[in-house]
């Protein structure tokens, strides 16, 4: 029987952050099984890892209702998991998305983090269309929109979405069409929507709706935070080496802090974060 391991990412503390389901030796496994292994669980993510050499693993992430690409808090939930049991330093995963390298490491007290280096990110503009059916099903209008910031589709791993508002009000007030957007998102193979709000160069609030995943909301999502790092590099926001901090989970009650460090001479980003075990009730 596959031992299940419940961590949250992002997080330092078990009651905030993105809880993810964490096998570390699927082997055995089937396609099936895994599915009904992540329905079980009920996190937005079930990170499945097949041993394939020394710190080499293939790795798989299956939501509540589908396989995922890739999943950045499951990866660096996989990851500290890993380091906890073995030893600081660095691995590498084969995902669905693509090859992904993770550097590890503790601080004085002995948490461990974990950095991800994504895939090659990409972004572009959102067509009219597309934009105009995601406003409808979140309920929201054009004048909500942060102009300095348009909609792009980016990627990080999975395609996301990209919507910047003009306040943490409109931000926090959060209420959409559930199947409307599911059904939009399944249509456009979005996996989540990046909903952002810029505090300040350095600092962005978001919220991620994930109705593909059969979840509400995503508390933190590493694949969307890629994402963002890639739009941002591709609107030429990005001149020189910049590292960002994405809080996100605030409004469901688990914060989360991602850091996304973004250069202008490579589309990989590497998002950061540690991640604590939940204790079983």
């Amino acid at each position: 029987m596959a031992e299940i391991h419940r961590y949250a990412a992002f997080t330092s503390t078990p009651t905030g952050g993105n809880p993810a389901g964490v096998v570390l030796d699927a082997r055995g496994l089937d396609e099936t099984r895994m599915q009904q292994i992540a329905a079980e669980v009920g996190y937005s993510e079930t990170a499945f890892a097949f041993p394939t050499g020394p710190r080499r693993f293939d790795l798989r992430f299956f939501s509540p209702l589908a396989e995922v690409a890739f999943c950045g808090h499951a990866t660096v939930a996989t990851a500290v998991a890993l380091a906890e049991r073995t030893t600081t330093g660095d691995l590498h995963f084969n995902t669905p998305a693509g090859e992904i390298a993770i550097s590890t490491s503790a601080d004085s007290s002995g948490a461990v983090r974990a950095g991800l280096r994504s895939v090659a990110t990409t972004s572009r503009a959102a067509t009219e269309v597309e934009v105009r059916e995601a406003l409808k099903a979140l309920r929201w209008n054009d004048e909500d929109l942060d102009s300095a910031l348009p909609p792009h589709v980016a990627f990080g791993g999975n395609e996301h979405l990209v919507l910047a508002v003009r306040t943490r009000g409109r931000l926090a007030d959060l209420d959409y069409d559930f199947d409307g957007l599911k059904s939009l998102m399944l249509e456009r193979n979005w996996t989540t929507l990046q909903l952002v709000w810029q505090q300040d160069d350095e600092v962005f609030h978001s919220r991620n709706p994930f109705p593909v995943g059969g979840v509400v909301e995503d508390a933190a999502t590493g694949a969307a935070a890629a994402a963002l790092g890639g739009y941002l590099r591709s609107l030429g926001r990005v001149t020189e080496p910049r590292r960002l901090t994405v809080i996100q989970g605030e409004d469901m009650g688990r914060p989360s802090r991602i850091t996304v460090d973004v250069g202008p001479a490579s589309p990989r980003v590497t998002v950061t974060g540690g991640a604590v075990a939940i204790p079983l009730d």
